[in-house]
């Protein structure tokens, strides 16, 4: 496909859509025992033999806490509208209970007013991922205890950053924390529940109906949203059980998490898989589903890659380093647990790869929002594409500007597909796209792949540290700008 030229795309984006990077915490921060913040699951989970790629660490990450003035320049450099942060939850609160860690709130008062300086719109995500370690270790999101402390952590942000914050983003892909985390064990907690993990998934749905509630009750001024991973599902062949193990699939992997968010209810299981579904009904309490179901302001879509179902087990498992939540599994990259399946992920032979190995698919984000649009109609707020990105191979080291201009195909052909999908005539007509973020600004810990994979606008080097824009870094530069021009 042809990467459409910058003007066009720029003549294409409506004058109030967002344009965005986003980054999260735990990926970019490091600082991990600096000015009090406390441990979280990850930082166990890294520190765990065959955990991270390469035994990688992300006690130094890209050292975002140390060098928060330049990252905001480089978002400031790129002219884009708005910035998705993600705040640290150990930081500002140790325990996940109790006291709160002032020198941990003022940074992020020091990041939310530096971003407003530079007139970047500050989008916050209260969750990526990064549980306090005392509540993982009384049962993380299994427990229900943890929805209950998020809320209390949500009040606190409210009543600090409501008066500054344009957007709130209350938990980010609660499926990946549920199957990579709790399912597989290829991420941290590390658990190898399968559908007994399927608690933790409703606890984290419970959080984000409270943490909004909350956000609300302490007045904050922003729009708020949840960020779910969506992908559409194929069954590979026509066969029964591959269209029933697909059915399943896309169950646990979509509408899990946005029917009960959107329509107030989980779907109807079918009788193939009812009895594995057992853990959730027992975790569901009278008035947990009118919770979880909030008026929201946007509905956040992370979106890489469609997913191809197969029935079967080991003989042929994903790729390698590639899980059901489209994670990597480090140096285990077939856990135990994938093989106790009875179905696995099939190849897409006929598109090109990212450096993970996702299947490179710029049509399917407009099967994705398709999919949004006939399921939830009119329940459907206006969508933010919070997450889109891809890694490719580059150089630990770099002397100049890196031509990436896989990543800028990338972006233009998936940015271009969705927008035109929205538009009348469109197979997703009707979706209010209300705007796109860039995954992600900097090289970064990418979790169980460590440092191997790179997914920036701009190029770090792991041992200096050194900042370096790529080519796609100046493309958004040169979006951005078109954009303004075109401004009425």
């Amino acid at each position: 496909m042809p990467r459409p030229a910058v003007e066009r795309l720029a003549s294409l984006l409506p004058p109030d859509f967002l344009l965005g990077v986003a980054t999260a915490a735990f990926q970019i921060e490091g600082g991990v025992h600096d000015d009090g913040r406390g441990l979280s699951g990850w930082d166990d989970f890294a520190g765990r033999p065959g955990a991270i790629a390469n035994g990688d660490s992300p006690a130094v990450a890209t050292d975002h806490y140390h060098r928060l003035e330049e990252d905001v320049a480089l978002i400031a450099r790129l002219g884009v509208d708005a910035y998705r942060l993600s705040i640290a939850w150990p930081r500002v609160q140790p325990d996940g209970r109790g006291s709160w860690n002032e020198k941990g709130w003022a940074f992020y008062d020091r990041l939310v007013d530096a971003l407003l300086a530079a007139g970047v719109s500050p989008v916050v995500t209260l969750y990526h991922w990064d549980t306090p370690l005392p509540l993982e270790n009384d049962g993380g999101w299994l427990a229900r205890a943890t929805a209950l402390r998020f809320a209390d952590y949500a009040a606190e942000a409210g009543r600090r950053l409501g008066d500054r914050v344009a957007r709130w983003i209350t938990v980010n892909e609660p499926v990946t924390v549920t199957l990579n985390g709790y399912a597989l064990g290829v991420h941290a907690p590390g658990r190898e529940l399968l559908f007994g993990a399927l608690p933790s998934a409703h606890h984290q749905l419970l959080a984000h109906g409270l943490s909004t509630q909350a956000l609300r009750a302490a007045g904050a001024r922003g729009g708020i949203g949840i960020t779910n991973l969506h992908a559409p599902v194929f069954p590979k062949s026509r066969r029964p059980l591959d269209r029933a193990h697909a059915g399943v699939f896309d169950l646990i992997f979509n509408r899990l998490y946005a029917d009960p968010v959107l329509l107030g209810r989980y779907p109807r299981i079918p009788w193939l898989a009812r009895a594995d579904f057992r853990p959730l009904a027992a975790a569901v309490r009278p008035g947990d589903l009118a919770t979880i179901r909030q008026p929201l302001d946007f509905y956040g879509l992370n979106y890489y890659y469609p997913v191809r179902v197969a029935a079967g087990g080991p003989e042929a498992e994903p790729r390698p380093g590639t899980g059901p939540g489209g994670q990597p599994a480090a140096d285990n990259e077939h856990p135990s647990a994938l093989s106790r399946l009875p179905f696995h992920l099939a190849d897409f032979p006929e598109f090109p790869r990212t450096g993970f190995g996702w299947p490179i698919a710029p049509g399917h984000i407009a099967v994705q929002l398709a999919e949004l649009r006939t399921r939830y109609a009119s329940a459907l707020p206006p969508v933010l594409v919070t997450e889109n990105g891809a890694s490719f191979p580059e150089p630990d080291r770099v002397d100049g500007e890196i031509d990436d201009r896989q990543r800028i195909d990338y972006l233009a052909s998936h940015l271009e597909a969705a927008l035109l999908a929205v538009r009348p005539g469109g197979p997703a007509e009707g979706v209010r796209l209300a705007g796109w973020f860039v995954w992600t600004l900097l090289d970064n810990f990418e979790w169980a792949a460590g440092y191997s994979q790179r997914f920036g606008l701009v190029h770090v080097d792991f041992e200096t540290l050194k900042r370096t824009p790529k080519a796609s870094f100046e493309w958004l530069r040169r979006l951005s700008a078109a954009r303004r021009a075109a401004r009425p």
